[in-house]
């Protein structure tokens, strides 16, 4: 982590250096032509965990009336240029080094798709990537990959044009196939039918199960009318946390939801103004399609990944030994270096508290050691807040935050560690709703961390060097935390209290200090 970077801050501008931004190569933009919309993102540099500076799309609807025309229509056209124009002046104003463009089915499968990219290419004076289908299968794949940890089952990725399937196992990438079946297209075909467009999904997908698999494992849906339909689920539902990435609905669930959503008019569903106005159209044939895929993999969850084809382009840039980095901790360092008082001695925190766990008899599976570890890296990211609100602050900035590798119940976990530690180990003044994520031992495993953290920050005050040199042991009923002579003035009432709470909540007596050398 740390200790393998060489971070440089960012230039704003042409004036000062900007200490809140991250450098590399520098900003590198994307603009993704898609059949029904214009994307332009900006990330802050090519890395493990690309952060977003800027984010903008124009529902150009190219892909509208390629079935019966075969071509992209002239109105079409010109808003997906005009478009292109603007984000090619954003990519300019944002400094970016790099602009890729990545365009798919709709510009893919239309006799003047050619002259359409020309343009592109003389606006933006850089070439456009042109799709296959295996070519999205494969970076729609790759885009889980990134921001989950060696993910395992079917990642579904439902365009305007086309839904790619491909097959996940622990990262590595296997079986692909595209089907006709985006969301514009399905709804033109069907003639705007949903009882047409059920009959055209039930074929296209006839046998997906025996190629693709994923029986009982996850199905990972990208797109926006996908992300649209789940973000209607988690408001009808009351859902206490709107992250979309990692929001997970349960197969049955999510087969029946996706039932109601496709033989319903939009306008008629609770919540549905959570839902753009512009994608309510093609929402009833996106869970048309979800349904059906549900029913003929039979996976075990719908999970919604915020990743998709962008991401997986970027994730390909990447030498393998970025590849292979841990998403979650690289995005804790990183937040590490540009909010806490020092970096080094939240790295310091991860050996300590696992020697401090290890001393309370705490056990722990090797997900919530990497908790854990995260959970040291940005258990100092609030220090500039007024201490009254330390604790909130920091809570609301870990559940919220765009980290990628970790479900809902661990961000709950990185939260409430992070305001135990501030406020203290009674979570009276949690709010219930981030609770609701996190079972028992999720809660007190995160009670647990946030007093060991109250310990090393009064022994440390929040600086390096310190607390290596100690280390936890036990007597008998006791815990013990041996410091060497040259830190003997760190000892006192408040610190043993500290040391007492932590004693506890592994079901010891209390704690102590014992100077050593």
């Amino acid at each position: 982590m740390l200790q393998n970077r060489s971070y440089v801050v960012a230039d704003a501008l042409d004036g000062p250096r900007a200490p809140g931004r991250l450098a590399g190569r520098g900003p590198i933009a994307v603009i993704d032509i898609g059949s029904n919309s214009v994307r332009l993102v900006i990330y802050e540099r090519l890395s493990r965990t690309p952060s977003v500076l800027f984010n903008e799309k124009v529902l150009a609807g190219l892909g509208r009336g390629i079935g019966a025309t075969g071509k992209l229509a002239g109105d079409s056209v010109t808003a997906a240029l005009d478009a292109i124009r603007r984000f090619k002046f954003l990519a300019d104003q944002g400094r970016c080094v790099e602009v890729h463009i990545l365009a798919t089915a709709a510009a893919r499968d239309a006799a003047n798709g050619k002259d359409f990219l020309d343009a592109v290419e003389s606006i933006c004076g850089v070439p456009v990537t042109l799709l296959s289908g295996a070519d999205e299968a494969r970076l729609s794949a790759l885009g889980v990959v990134s921001g989950f940890l060696k993910p395992t089952g079917v990642v579904g990725d439902l365009g305007g044009g086309s839904l790619e399937l491909v097959a996940l196992d622990k990262g590595a990438i296997g079986e692909g196939r595209t089907y006709p079946l985006g969301g514009i297209r399905l709804e033109e075909d069907a003639e705007g039918s949903i009882r047409k467009a059920e009959k055209l999904v039930e074929a296209a997908l006839a046998g997906a199960g025996e190629v693709m698999g994923g029986a009982g494992q996850p199905f990972y849906a990208v797109g926006g009318t996908w992300r649209s339909l789940a973000r209607l689920h988690m408001f009808e539902k009351g859902y206490p946390l709107h992250v979309m990435h990692h929001y997970s609905i349960a197969a049955d669930e999510a087969l029946e939801f996706s039932r109601i959503v496709a033989r319903r008019d939009p306008e008629s569903i609770d919540q549905i103004g959570v839902v753009s106005k512009s994608r309510r159209g093609l929402l009833p044939f996106g869970a048309l399609v979800l349904e059906q895929v549900l029913r003929v993999l039979r996976p075990s969850e719908v999970v919604i990944s915020a990743l998709g084809v962008r991401e997986g382009h970027l994730y390909e840039l990447l030498d393998p030994a970025e590849q292979a980095e841990d998403p979650l901790l690289e995005a804790c360092a990183e937040l590490a270096y540009l909010r806490s008082r020092s970096p080094r001695h939240a790295e310091e925190l991860i050996d300590w508290t696992a020697d401090a766990f290890a001393a309370l008899g705490i056990e722990e599976t090797p997900e919530e050691a990497r908790l854990r570890a995260a959970g040291c890296l940005v258990s100092d990211i609030g220090w500039r807040a007024h201490p009254d609100y330390r604790g909130e602050q920091s809570l609301n900035i870990v559940a919220h935050g765009s980290f990628i590798g970790i479900d809902h119940p661990g961000r709950a976990y990185l939260a409430l560690s992070n305001y135990f530690r501030h406020i203290g180990i009674v979570d009276e003044a949690v709010g219930p709703r981030i609770r609701e994520l996190a079972s028992t031992r999720v809660k007190e495993r995160a009670r647990t961390l946030g007093a060991a953290l109250r310990v090393a920050y009064l022994i440390s005050a929040s600086m390096p060097g310190v607390v290596p040199a100690t280390s936890f042991d036990t007597d008998g009923d006791r815990l013990v935390l041996k410091v060497p002579a040259a830190l003997a003035l760190i000892d006192g009432d408040r610190l043993k209290k500290r040391l007492t709470q932590l004693a506890k909540l592994g079901g010891m007596k209390d704690g102590r200090v014992q100077i050593v050398g």
